[in-house]
């Protein structure tokens, strides 16, 4: 099942997701007629893995990590499927990376590796906005705007081998498959869950396959995971800021 979040002029609603339509609990919603889609969840903060594969190692020349390495973005760094991804002044190395996360269903701590799917409410898809050329991962990865998230969660989702690719204007540029992580999603949200306490809505992403890379003004981004959907964004042109 997907279930989605949608703007209306009468505030969000949510529900299930079915081509093109949010069934809530006071009706049903056409997207693009009587909204559009929000980030399917509202985290208090999004964790997200690094350094997850080989070959982003290699193609990066990043050591190996003996455990998940990771950061955090904040709920200002949200950004809505189909909304434009922001292109600050600050930088001129916008990058894109595709990647799977989950989305925590409860209030938790301390999960097992085996707890992990009774406590993930489902999985969708982040795009992991970086601004190479700034100092500090948070400097880098935490401004606004930094998060496209969407479309939708899917809820029936084994996230441990399924395949992904990334377009970035037309053009293929990551093809991968969760397999070849070194931290499966499993491993990853325990281990985060001996530091954090996961609060309903929060995301943990699992990092990016190799070939992030740089975005320009109005390119478009589609990033797809098998099982999940495609989540797309297309980069705003000078002079275009969001409110």
């Amino acid at each position: 099942m997907r279930l989605a979040r949608l703007s209306t002029p009468d505030g969000p609603v949510s529900g299930r997701y079915d081509e093109g339509t949010v069934h809530a609990e006071d009706g049903r919603y056409e997207v693009g007629v009587d909204g559009d889609l929000l980030p399917p969840c509202r985290p208090t903060a999004l964790y997200c893995v690094g350094r997850n594969y080989a070959e982003t190692l290699e193609q990066m020349e990043y050591d190996r990590p003996e455990e998940p390495d990771f950061f955090i973005k904040p709920p200002a760094a949200l950004v809505a499927p189909g909304e434009p991804i922001p292109s600050p002044e600050f930088t001129d190395e916008l990058t894109y990376a595709g990647e799977l996360a989950a989305v925590i269903d409860e209030r938790c701590r301390t999960l097992a590796p085996e707890e992990v799917p009774g406590a993930v409410r489902g999985y969708t898809i982040l795009n992991d906005v970086d601004a190479l050329d700034q100092q500090g991962r948070t400097a880098r990865k935490a401004f606004d705007g930094s998060a496209p998230l969407g479309p939708w969660i899917e809820t029936d989702l084994d996230p441990r081998a399924i395949e992904m690719w990334t377009d970035v204007a037309g053009e293929r540029r990551q093809e991968a498959s969760t397999e070849l992580m070194l931290f499966d999603p499993y491993e990853v949200v325990s281990y985060l869950s001996e530091r954090f306490t996961f609060r309903p809505g929060d995301v943990v992403a699992f990092g990016s396959p190799a070939n992030p890379g740089l975005l320009e003004p109005g390119d478009t981004v589609e990033i797809t995971y098998e099982g999940v959907g495609t989540l797309e964004n297309a980069v705003e042109e000078p002079g275009e800021r969001r409110p």
